[in-house]
């Protein structure tokens, strides 16, 4: 069975003025709403079946190897080639004009051709700490307008074909819109507050890359123009990366050829498992040696989040109701002055959610260039920095966010219907659980304390699903009874938010997952062991009475 067809119509969304683009940009911009505008028809049309068959496989996407999207697309991957191919062809339109020289690295020492090998195989099996460090400042082009450009790069890499090295050229200067995402308004400056960063970077194939950036004013005298040091890294891990980015700015004041040594010092160290630690040995001069410890969290799942800014900015009960939107699947948008504090709320966000994952699109931090993606009709987590806020304005259905210092009203748009989404009583255990912080409360007992809030939510409300994947044989595939697993839940409340949240795409995403993996394997993941240890307290209190 197809829903019908539905024509989206943008008329009621209106741009205010802003500098005109040329043709190629008016171009792209046009092709990528069109894009978005034929993705959420065929959407519509597709039936149940349609949408559970939309899984990841080398045969139905085009592989591209170096072609980065600003997003987390991966089960939809229509959408995602179709923008794919507007933002490669957006990146050949950037790196137009730009053919000026870029400095030379530090000279290095050559590797014989066994080692060379046998770093490319642990740089392909994802054991690098990083792909690339890249150097961004906005440089003054013929208009006399500021526009970045990467002036370092490391490493770089020799003896790739024409092809691959024009690739890779146009993959690097495009993140130059993640490092200054507020466009070409750029002038030399007498001080910058220092900002740490990140966003999410998603291949063609569907794999991710996590960014990891720190804007700062370089040491001198007079205004200068900002630098931007950004890391591409397979390793969610923003705390660990921080730590990074001490030190690199630790060497930049000294001069930029002291950051290459330390990098290809951790280049070189062994990739840490979850809760391992890897010491670098580093030099600098009037130091000497030093030894630099990089430790991973214990648990891998909140390597990459930081809650104190989301509760910072947000009271308990509105962190609930962006949670209640975010879990079923609408479209937000987060405001703030801060780069930091865009990238930080919205990865915290994300890690609500678990164990689902957010399969829909996720940029914590769009560029002026993109602002029109908020467009866009499908789901989306957004950040986008308040100087470019007023830019567009959409009176459909939308929750935004404002974490500005000083703001009059944090939701400058919602759909009303936030508070009363989560089931009344879970809603209030949450809140209860949470009372358990304070604002002097350290990132590891945040770690602690929210999970423990929101994990029961997802335990009481869809923890029985194991018991509604039937399978026909230990070696076949299951199948899950949805009807069955909501005339299961007794509340009324729970069992009306269930219906909702089940034709959510993380959770269809989630039961494949559960449905395909082998039987032998059931009941040994984290999730359900949690469930086990709440099952068993549900019993041993049931005996008490």
């Amino acid at each position: 069975m197809t829903s019908p067809r539905k024509t989206w119509m943008f008329s009621s969304m209106r741009s205010k003025t802003r500098p005109s683009l040329d043709e190629g940009e008016n171009n792209f911009r046009r092709r990528l709403f069109s894009s978005f505008r034929s993705d959420r028809r065929e959407q519509r049309s597709e039936g149940l079946e349609d949408d559970k068959r939309r899984t990841l496989s080398d045969t139905d996407i085009e592989t591209n190897k170096g072609v980065f999207l600003p997003g987390e697309e991966q089960p939809d991957m229509g959408a995602m080639k179709r923008f794919s191919t507007l933002f490669s062809s957006f990146r050949g339109k950037i790196s137009k004009d730009r053919t000026g020289k870029e400095p030379d690295l530090p000279a290095s020492t050559e590797l014989s051709t066994v080692e060379e090998k046998a770093k490319e195989q642990r740089y392909a099996s994802g054991q690098f700490f990083f792909e690339y460090l890249v150097v961004v400042r906005p440089k003054k082009t013929k208009d006399g307008i500021y526009e970045p450009q990467i002036i370092y790069q490391f490493p770089k890499r020799d003896g790739m074909v024409r092809f691959q090295k024009e690739e890779e050229e146009k993959t690097l200067k495009a993140l130059t819109l993640f490092c200054f995402p507020e466009g070409v308004n750029w002038a030399p400056l007498t001080e910058y507050p220092s900002e740490t960063f990140s966003f999410v970077l998603t291949d063609v194939d569907g794999t991710r890359k996590n960014g990891y950036c720190r804007r700062l004013l370089p040491d001198g005298k007079g205004a200068r123009l900002p630098e931007a040091y950004c890391i591409i890294s397979n390793l969610a891990c923003f705390g660990l990366f921080s730590k990074i980015f001490d030190e690199v700015e630790q060497r930049r004041k000294i001069s930029m050829a002291m950051i290459y040594p330390f990098m290809q010092s951790l280049r070189e160290s062994a990739f840490p498992a979850p809760g391992h630690t890897v010491n670098i040995k580093s030099f600098i001069p009037e130091r000497g040696t030093e030894i630099i410890s990089l430790t991973r969290p214990t648990d891998s799942w909140l390597e990459h989040v930081d809650f104190r800014t989301l509760f910072k900015c947000l009271s308990d009960e509105e962190v609930l109701q962006v949670f209640a939107a975010t879990v079923l699947e609408r479209r937000i948008i987060f405001i703030a002055d801060e780069l930091g504090t865009l990238s930080q709320v919205i990865h915290a966000v994300t890690v609500l959610l678990y164990p689902f994952i957010w399969q829909h699109t996720l940029i914590s931090i769009v560029p002026e260039i993109l602002i029109d993606v908020v467009m866009a009709p499908t789901p989306y987590l957004l950040g986008v920095q308040k100087s470019l806020a007023d830019q567009v304005t959409d009176p459909t259905e939308l929750l935004v966010v404002d974490l500005s210092e000083g703001r009059k009203e944090t939701f400058i748009k919602c759909m009303g219907d936030e508070d009363t989404i989560l089931p009344h009583k879970l809603k209030d255990e949450i809140k209860q659980a949470l009372s358990a912080k304070n604002e002097k409360s350290s990132l590891e007992e945040l770690n602690r304390v929210v999970p423990e809030a929101f994990l029961p939510f997802f335990i009481k409300t869809v923890g029985h699903f194991a018991k509604y994947i039937v399978r026909n044989g230990k070696e076949q595939r299951g199948e899950f009874q949805r009807t069955n697993f909501c005339k299961a839940i007794e509340s009324k409340s729970t069992r009306r938010f269930v219906k909702k949240f089940v034709q959510t795409q993380m959770f269809d995403l989630f039961i494949q997952e559960m449905e395909q993996r082998p039987a032998s394997q059931d009941g040994t993941g984290f999730f359900d062991k949690k469930i086990s240890e709440y099952q068993k307290k549900i019993k041993e209190k049931a005996k008490k009475h």
